[in-house]
């Protein structure tokens, strides 16, 4: 196991980059703690996929340097860093059976058939393969073949990191929640550094100890589900995280508290100085938004049923503001005033969090 580090690294598959568009990954330093388990998400198209291959030597970063632990390993093949990579979709020798299928990667290091036996069948076991073990893996199906490719990138125990790129895109709904606590149980055993990239934040945030969440190439923001979900640092953050996503208004600032449409809204987190920015807003999670008997009027313009709650639209003038209310909670009719909780209510500016 090691610790990954990124310095000043930033990519481009262009061959002559001019502007900052042209960067796949924008330009970054991230530190991986040894035996982390880590989840990279964001959207289709950010740079998450890029990132991965990157740290396993798929890809050399135009500018900067990869390091695992002590060593520089920036133009290391895969091969040479001593890394398990399991792909989105299968990767398997359909002619073998299942058990060799996982024993190959302990063979070609010439493991002890002994150790090969044991670490096979505790593996198999783990993803409910025993039964298939003798089967061909031609005959399985999309989940069982994907198993077997998740079981060959856990089947090693010496590897400097594990790196899963969306390894759960085949595989049935019920079986993603099986497996993902699977290889939450199998990390805490073992202890070895995982990289996951996902754009499904469910996963993320029931996998990963540290949600390394980027955006257009670039990392917003590192930190575990409850601050990402509490503290987001940039607003696209609080959009892509939680369901749904965190309220976003235009405001003013004045004597460091911010104001939403002539209402000073209270927060425990005051602007000491006017930020360096063209676009001033406040952030606030639906989760902190109640009725309040004086506030912010608004009117509701929709209520929708989302099982132990309610999601409640309401409106000031332009902007729509979301709330959460308690199933079987009474919603006001007239005179209706909303309140955000100060302790969770945020300033940014330009996207990017106010300190």
């Amino acid at each position: 196991m090691s610790k990954i580090t990124l310095t000043d690294m930033r990519h481009s598959y262009l061959a002559d980059p001019k502007t900052d568009d042209d960067w796949a990954i924008k330009k970054m330093s991230v530190d991986w703690s040894d035996g982390g388990a880590y989840a990279l998400l964001g959207p289709s198209g950010c740079g998450k996929t890029t990132l991965l291959n990157i740290i396993s030597g798929l890809l050399v970063p135009t500018e900067g340097s990869v390091w695992f632990g002590d060593d520089e390993v920036t133009h290391l093949p895969p091969d040479k860093r001593n890394i398990a990579q399991v792909f989105q979709f299968p990767v398997v020798y359909d002619t073998m059976t299942v058990y060799d299928n996982l024993a190959f990667p302990l063979r070609n290091r010439g493991i002890a058939e002994g150790d090969v036996d044991r670490r096979v069948r505790e593996i198999a076991e783990m993803l409910e393969l025993d039964s298939t073990l003798t089967k061909r893996a031609s005959g399985l199906t999309a989940d069982g073949k994907q198993k077997i490719s998740l079981g060959r990138g856990l089947v090693r125990d010496d590897v400097s990191a594990i790196l899963f790129d969306e390894p759960l895109t085949v595989i049935d709904p019920h079986l993603k929640w099986v497996l993902r606590s699977k290889l939450k149980e199998l990390h805490q055993r073992v202890g070895t550094t995982m990289i996951y990239v996902t754009h499904d934040q469910t996963e993320a945030l029931t996998f990963a100890d540290q949600v390394v969440v980027m955006h257009e190439g670039t990392v917003v923001q590192i930190g575990t589900p409850v601050e990402l979900f509490e503290r987001p640092r940039h607003t696209f953050v609080g959009h892509f995280i939680g369901s749904p996503g965190m309220n976003v208004l235009p405001c003013g600032l004045e004597g460091g508290a911010p104001v939403f449409g002539g209402h000073t809204v209270p927060t425990d987190h005051p602007v000491a100085h006017k930020p360096n920015g063209e676009r001033l807003e406040i952030g606030v999670r639906p989760e902190f938004v109640t009725f309040a008997p004086e506030g912010i009027p608004v009117d509701i313009v929709r209520v929708s049923d989302a099982g132990r709650f309610s999601i409640v639209d309401a409106r000031h003038g332009d902007h729509l503001i979301k709330l959460l209310a308690p199933e079987g909670e009474e919603l006001p009719s007239e005179n209706i005033h909303i309140r955000f909780d100060p302790g969770h209510t945020q300033v940014y500016a330009d996207g990017w969090m106010v300190s």
